[in-house]
């Protein structure tokens, strides 16, 4: 029989044993996934370095990952439409959970944690409905569905945690169905929008573009709080307005940037690590352009054939490419490491 101070001295034990952090994963810094040359796919850790520190099979192509803000977990979810994401333990690559959407949902390839990491927020699709809604997932308990609220428009992408806790969404505007594929049901109405939203779902502020056709799309948040937006143009690339913006809650929209040299496309944004500025790339036109994120002002025009992944590194930035490229933009850019893999749309930084 289990004495007193048996069961006390075991719970002492056990509290004594450390709590895994991403050290014990090979401190990367980055997550990306990528596709291997046999057509399978991975989800793959790297360092600032460009060093690979892990390599995990994906049953499916990935699109973005969300990062546990503390334990060595990923999420990594599946392409729009796709209805999974995997939980990985990315010491081991062992599976810690499988997402599902509800019936009638598909995830948009994107999640984010709360500050403490118990809950994540998914974005996802209502497509009975053409609704956007936001899934609420305990961490703490085999990431479990515990709720869900409007996205307060319509194709949410990407979602990212504000510096005070609340969360700011990219609702990109278009309807899409299933049975359609990635089909755009509803160009002709499409009303994109970027909204900000606190935990429980409640709306903060709202903001659309110039432009009605500029879905919203990509998100970045620099330290004080302003947001780095990346829009597609749902039009003839002629026409394509500036596609790069920033916004700041309750305040004026800037954009900035040339979305016919983007070919009506930015595929990732990024604000470089000391906030100044402020990144964005096309694979469409196989372009990286940095801006100053305050005055808007182009500094740097790269051309980097299929590049779409950009992340903040502490000496500025990063970009990935499907050729398996990664390189350092300073100036001039550097390559810091090639490999066997075409990587994915977005290079996810571990916070």
């Amino acid at each position: 029989m289990t004495t007193r101070r048996g069961f006390l001295a075991g719970l002492l034990a056990a509290s004594a044993v450390p709590a895994p952090t991403w050290a014990d994963a090979g401190a990367p810094a980055f997550l990306t996934a990528a596709q291997l040359p046999d057509g399978t796919y991975v989800l793959v850790g790297l360092d600032l370095g460009g060093v690979e520190r892990f390599r995990i099979p994906l049953p499916e192509r990935g699109h973005a990952a969300a990062a546990h803000p503390v334990r060595p977990e990923a999420v990594a979810f599946a392409r729009r439409p796709g209805t999974f994401a995997i939980v990985l333990d990315c010491r081991t690559g062992g599976v810690l959970a499988r997402l599902n959407s509800p019936d009638g949902r598909h995830f948009y390839g994107h999640g984010a944690f709360d500050p403490t990491g118990d809950l994540l927020f998914t974005t996802e699709n209502d497509f009975e409905r053409g609704q956007g809604r936001i899934g609420i997932w305990d961490a703490r308990h085999g990431y479990a569905r515990v709720g869900e609220f409007a996205s307060h428009g319509v194709g949410p992408h990407e979602i990212r945690l504000l510096p005070d806790g609340s969360l700011v969404v990219a609702n990109g505007g278009i309807d899409t169905h299933p049975e359609t594929g990635r089909e755009k049901l509803n160009l002709p109405t499409m009303r994109p929008n970027l909204s900000y939203v606190d935990l429980n779902g409640a709306l903060l502020d709202q903001v659309e573009p110039t432009h009605h056709h500029a879905s919203v799309r990509h998100l970045s948040v620099r330290a004080d709080g302003s947001v780095a937006i990346g829009m597609q143009w749902q039009g003839a690339v002629h026409e394509a307005p500036a596609l790069t913006a920033t916004h700041r809650r309750n305040g004026p929209w800037h954009e900035m940037g040339d979305g016919g040299a983007l070919n009506g496309y930015v595929g990732s944004i990024a604000f470089s690590g000391d906030g100044r500025q402020l990144a964005v790339t096309s694979p469409k036109s196989g372009v990286v352009q940095v801006f100053d994120a305050d005055s808007g002002d182009l500094v740097l025009n790269h051309a980097q054939e299929d590049v779409c992944g950009v992340a903040a590194t502490t000496f500025g930035l990063i970009v990935t490419d499907g050729q398996g490229d990664v390189q350092r933009l300073n100036a001039p850019p550097r390559k810091l490491a090639s490999f066997d893999l075409a990587f994915d749309n977005h290079l996810v930084a571990i916070t």
